[in-house]
């Protein structure tokens, strides 16, 4: 096998000194056009690519970035993290994505991998069962957390939505549509506990209290299917339910068909977090867009940030939600 090209190869190939190749390979402006062009064909005539280790060594920077994702089955995570990695990948920087939830079904260390691999921060996208634990790569590395509420170490930032007005945006939709029996199919964890309290404020604030009904769900599209044929099976069963995400929703809708009901029309159903699978035609979802993408955008700028100017205390970002109205919503009926 060949060997592969070294930087002295290019270098003679190009007919400059190594320090001018490695000038020209950062990017350096201290270079002459003319000499950067010739290391440039250089590099490509002879398929030369940087030694990864070897820059690593001497910039004392990995130029990569952990991702711990909490469940890669989620859909939201997939905007978040497009909106990640376009801001990185502009900064020279790459994703190394971990899933949490397999980590945590083998016993494995959710983030000493990293450190061991020398990342120069963390992203952590979603809810972890013990946010402590990020305690210790905190004290090394940057890190801030996508998507999540729960309590975290000092300074360590959090980027997530705004779960409370997207809540009572959605809520004050049905109120609106005429619906007085509302139900809730909640979710766990701190942004569930901020969507249930949206929800019940928002319908005292209505003066509907008494007409609200929450009902547990594992925010997974069979635990809404569940929850669903519970709140429907009574007497007094919901004319809307407002599921804690997408995914729950489809569970709910599923539900209403198997017990003969038809959405909008005998009941409405609304989502969270506007997902790939709420435009599905077929399912046309009305749900509250999490603003996903300036969710991930904004987690990429408090890590570059904290890489440019390291400590100090952590702080909260909250995007924007808005509401997308489309086919699972209608006015009760008379």
């Amino acid at each position: 096998m060949r060997r592969p090209p070294t930087i002295r190869d290019v270098a003679e190939h190009a007919g400059v000194s190594k320090s001018l190749v490695s000038l020209v390979l950062r990017g350096s402006d201290q270079v002459r056009p003319e000499k950067r062009e010739a290391v440039l064909r250089a590099v490509r005539e002879l398929g030369y690519r940087p030694n990864a280790a070897a820059r690593t060594l001497s910039e004392r920077r990995s130029r990569t970035v952990g991702v711990l994702l909490n469940d890669l089955r989620n859909p939201w995570f997939v905007d978040l993290l497009d909106g990640l990695n376009s801001l990185l990948h502009t900064a020279g920087l790459h994703m190394l994505l971990a899933d949490a939830r397999l980590s945590r079904r083998t016993g494995h260390d959710l983030t000493g991998p990293f450190l061991d691999l020398g990342t120069d921060g963390l992203v952590v996208v979603g809810t972890l069962p013990d946010p402590a634990a990020l305690g210790t790569v905190a004290a090394r590395i940057p890190v801030v957390v996508a998507g999540a509420r729960e309590p975290v170490p000092p300074g360590v930032d959090v980027v997530a939505g705004d779960d409370e007005q997207g809540t009572r945006l959605v809520t004050e939709h049905l109120i609106g549509l005429g619906h007085r029996r509302i139900a809730h199919l909640a979710g766990y964890g701190a942004v569930g506990v901020l969507r249930r309290r949206s929800f019940e404020a928002a319908m005292r604030a209505h003066g509907l209290a008494g007409y609200a009904v929450v009902e547990p769900c594992d925010q997974t599209e069979e635990g809404g299917h569940r929850a669903a044929v519970r709140l429907l099976a009574r007497p007094d069963r919901p004319t809307a339910v407002l599921a804690v995400n997408d995914i729950a929703a489809v569970g709910a809708l599923s539900a209403a068909e198997d017990l003969g009901l038809s959405v909008p029309g005998d009941l409405s159903v609304t989502g969270y977090d506007n997902t790939s699978i709420s435009r599905l035609r077929h399912l046309w979802l009305t749900t509250v867009d999490h603003a996903g993408h300036e969710v991930g955008r904004r987690a990429a700028r408090c890590l570059l940030d904290r890489l440019e100017a390291p400590g100090g205390e952590g702080r909260l970002q909250l995007a924007v939600p808005t509401l997308e109205i489309r086919g699972t919503t209608a006015a009760v009926k008379g």
